[in-house]
C-alpha cells in the first residue's frame, strides 16, 4: 500500500525515534509499504517518521543511483555498488573521511534541493528485517543516503545542515510546504 508522506512542519519529523522489537505489529507489511511508497514517489530512501511512525526504521535503495550513473560519473564513487537494504534500530558507530557536498532533496520537503556536506563513510550497527545484528561501513553516495535517512530517525532534516542565511532564504518555501501549498505527484499528509 502506498502511504502518504508527512510534509515538513509535522511534529513527527522532529522526534527522536524509538527502537523496536521483533514483535512490532505488522512489521513485514510496514516494510513492504515503505518500499512501495518510496518507489511510487521516486525516492532512494524513506524513514518511518516520513510515514508518521516515530520508530528507528528506514529503507535505502542506492543501487538505482549507481546503476543510472553516466559513464563519466562511475569513478566518482569507487567501491560503492549501491545497496537495497532495511535498517532497523540503527545507531551510528562512527563516520569517517572528509566531508563532501552533494545536492540533496527530501520527499517530506518537496521542490527544495540544496548542497549538504557529509562525511565520506558511515559505520552503523543495526538489525536487518530478520532482526539479525549487523555492523557495516558504507561509502560514497550510499553513505550519504544512509546518513540522510538516519537523520530522520534522530529528528533531523537535511535543511538543518545548511547555513542560517540559506535556511532563512528558504523560509517562505518551507512555510508553503507546511500549509500544503505545493504540488507533488505522490500522496502527502500536511500538518493540521
Amino acid at each position: 500500500m502506498i502511504l502518504p508522506i508527512v510534509a515538513y512542519g509535522h511534529p513527527v519529523l522532529r522526534k527522536v525515534a524509538e527502537d523496536i522489537t521483533p514483535d512490532y505489529p505488522e512489521l513485514k507489511e510496514l516494510i513492504a509499504n515503505m518500499w512501495q511508497t518510496m518507489y511510487a514517489s521516486n525516492g532512494v530512501g524513506i524513514a518511518a517518521p516520513q510515514i508518521n511512525k516515530a520508530i528507528r526504521l528506514f529503507v535505502v535503495d542506492s543501487k538505482q543511483i549507481i546503476d543510472n550513473l553516466e559513464d563519466d560519473e562511475k569513478n566518482d564513487y569507487p567501491g560503492d555498488e549501491g545497496i537495497k537494504e532495511v535498517f532497523i534500530n540503527a545507531h551510528i558507530v562512527e563516520t569517517g573521511g572528509k566531508e563532501w557536498p552533494y545536492n540533496e532533496g527530501c520527499l517530506s520537503i518537496p521542490k527544495v534541493r540544496e548542497d549538504v556536506d557529509r562525511p565520506e563513510s558511515v559505520t552503523l550497527s543495526y538489525v536487518d528485517e530478520n532482526f539479525q545484528p549487523q555492523q557495516k561501513t558504507f561509502t560514497g553516495v550510499t553513505a550519504r543516503v544512509i546518513q540522510h535517512e538516519y537523520d530522520h530517525i534522530d529528528g533531523v532534516l537535511f535543511i538543518d545542515h545548511l547555513k542560517p542565511l540559506k535556511r532563512r532564504m528558504l523560509k517562505s518555501k518551507l512555510d508553503d510546504i507546511t500549509k500544503g501549498k505545493v504540488r507533488v505527484d505522490y500522496k502527502m499528509s500536511f500538518p493540521k
